[in-house]
């Protein structure tokens, strides 16, 4: 038993920490990822209003612009962001642009190199070649704009209008739906690490995993002792599994609501059973998917894990509207998950993926009530019934 000091030294330990570790040292265990606080987090909501926040951010750049993207069209908004990448190069800016070699098809490269004559660096990820795989996996799928180091956004959004003025998959429907987070502060830092180590591949200077291991720079800051908003930057990288890991954690961390929404939603067996488990504990697990896609036959491949889930109390809901792309998550009304990574096996496996995890209760109330929006303009499916009134899990229903 402790005596004295090393009893109030013990119990003062517990009362900062509680008794599990921070949200800071369980992200770098579980992610590698570093945490800094005194962010400014802004949430944004869909294309148009994210673009808006972007192009602000890089006619403002004083030093440096940092660029990394999957898809980027020739259209009125891929031209608008060639525009301000060529005239912050203009004004003196590093401009630094890295585009996925598949994701940018079909954009022609003559368009990237209108921007190159013009100042802007342009880098391609793992062109097409004589090597693993033929260069075809993996891609790099993150979405990351950085400015001057202390401003940066993330999330799903691609450079397309797809996202700003009408889908691709019907004619005249609604842009697609998706979110991204504005972070001011230590966090972009972070961002610009994350964003140098691409950069790095992108040149075949490094391989696939770093030369030497990291030692952890933040895991002792607590919420409790420390301004919010709590940022850790999540890279996914091939085989580590860290976006998948830190879901499974929150779900055992959960005590009253995982909320996902996710645009390729097919999880592995471990993520399927984390939110079954989760749900059959009396946590209130929902999940928002799209109902239709970019591609049609993603479907059939989408909705197999459909019924594992619903069965054991897992409820999920579809985007009525145009292509849902968003990849986020929310936790307790506290724990907030935004950025590039869908839980399936080209995200969180193959593919090299960037996430924001916040800790931050007045965001995560943020989060919540956007999610909560989100269900009122989408159906919810459940298990259709048999004649005989019992639940079949052979087919759905859609109410």
């Amino acid at each position: 038993m402790l005596t004295g000091n090393r009893q109030t030294l013990a119990e003062s330990r517990l009362a900062l920490d509680g008794p599990r570790p921070s949200f800071s040292r369980a992200l770098w265990r579980i992610a590698a990822a570093d945490v800094s606080c005194g962010n400014k987090v802004t949430l944004l909501r869909d294309g148009a209003n994210t673009f808006d926040a972007m192009l602000a951010l890089i006619e403002g750049a004083t030093t440096s612009v940092e660029f990394e993207g999957y898809i980027f069209r020739r259209d009125e908004v891929g031209q608008r962001f060639a525009e301000a990448f060529v005239a912050a190069a203009r004004r003196g800016v590093q401009v630094r642009c890295l585009i996925d070699w598949f994701g940018r098809l079909p954009t022609p490269r003559s368009f990237f190199r209108q921007m190159q004559r013009q100042g802007v660096d342009v880098r391609f990820f793992s062109p097409l070649g004589f090597r693993a795989w033929l260069g075809l996996i993996p891609r790099d799928h993150r979405k990351v704009l950085v400015v001057d180091g202390r401003s940066g956004v993330t999330g799903g959004i691609g450079i397309g209008t797809e996202w700003r003025q009408y889908g691709v998959i019907r004619r005249r429907s609604s842009p697609w739906r998706d979110t991204a987070v504005q972070l001011d502060g230590d966090a972009a830092q972070y961002l610009l690490e994350a964003f140098e180590r691409m950069w790095e591949r992108a040149h075949g200077r490094v391989g696939p995993r770093p030369r030497q291991v990291r030692p952890p720079r933040s895991s002792f800051l607590n919420t409790r002792l420390h301004p919010p908003s709590l940022v850790g930057i999540i890279e996914g990288e091939p085989g580590r599994f860290r976006v998948s890991r830190s879901m499974q954690i929150q779900a055992v961390a959960a005590q009253r609501s995982i909320y996902i929404a996710s645009a390729y939603f097919s999880p592995s067996s471990s993520e399927i059973e984390a939110l079954a488990g989760a749900a059959r504990d009396g946590v209130d697990v929902r999940i928002l998917v799209p109902s239709r896609y970019d591609h049609f036959w993603l479907r059939g491949l989408m909705t197999r894990s459909y019924h594992r889930l619903l069965r054991n109390g897992v409820r999920i809901w579809e985007w009525r509207g145009e292509m849902m792309h968003a990849k986020t998550s929310v936790v307790d009304g506290r724990w907030v998950r935004v950025g590039s990574t869908d839980f399936n096996p080209m995200g969180v496996a193959i593919c090299y993926e960037l996430d924001a995890v916040i800790e931050d209760p007045e965001l995560g109330a943020q989060a919540e009530a956007m999610f909560l929006e989100d269900l009122t303009r989408s159906r919810e499916i459940r298990p259709a019934a048999t004649p005989q009134g019992a639940d079949s899990v052979k087919r759905i229903g859609i109410e």
